[in-house]
């Protein structure tokens, strides 16, 4: 009684699992590969400062060529040529800032525990609870800079990232040595 129930489960298992295979090869739907490769480009931090809900949706629209190469300010200019030697096209790069990496940072000293800033924060960088100081992590922050923009006390700010071993680098050599 027990050994068929095993066999049957297993046997029903077996074919449902190919089936969902095949499925899955026959059924499969194309997308665009231009769009995999622009999202590639694009740092992925979904942040939203594109005016889109994602990386994938502002490769969606670069493929359509409905939005500038520019779109992305996380990523400045270095993200924009790139989309535009990916694209075909020239791109107009003087209005794109180049900032140096941020983060968002809590001056705990002013913040009163609003909760307005974790609440608008688009990757919960942000931990806190009302009343109470709240804290960032570093990982999760994309520096959108929404937060920056609802804190009433301005204990919110966008700092650059400072240098340390795990995230300095060496620059290339330029001119002569190149």
């Amino acid at each position: 009684m027990l050994l068929s129930a095993i066999v049957s489960l297993t046997l029903l298992g077996t074919i449902l699992g190919l089936l969902l295979g095949l499925a899955a090869r026959y059924l499969k739907v194309e997308g665009n590969p231009l769009v995999a490769e622009l999202e590639q480009l694009l740092p992925g931090s979904q942040c939203g400062q594109c005016g889109f809900p994602g990386c994938i949706g502002a490769a969606q629209a670069l493929a359509e060529g409905s939005v500038s190469v520019t779109l992305c300010p996380p990523g400045g200019r270095a993200v924009a040529q790139l989309l535009a030697a990916k694209l075909g096209i020239e791109a107009d790069l003087s209005g794109v800032a180049d900032n140096v990496p941020r983060i968002a940072e809590i001056k705990e000293e002013i913040c009163i525990g609003c909760t307005r800033c974790f609440k608008v924060c688009p990757t919960d960088a942000i931990m806190g609870a009302a009343q109470q100081i709240h804290v960032v992590f570093r990982e999760a922050c994309t520096a959108c800079g929404k937060c920056e923009e609802v804190c009433p006390t301005e204990s919110v700010k966008l700092q650059p990232i400072p240098a340390t071993l795990q995230s300095w680098y060496w620059n290339k050599p330029t001119g002569a040595l190149a």
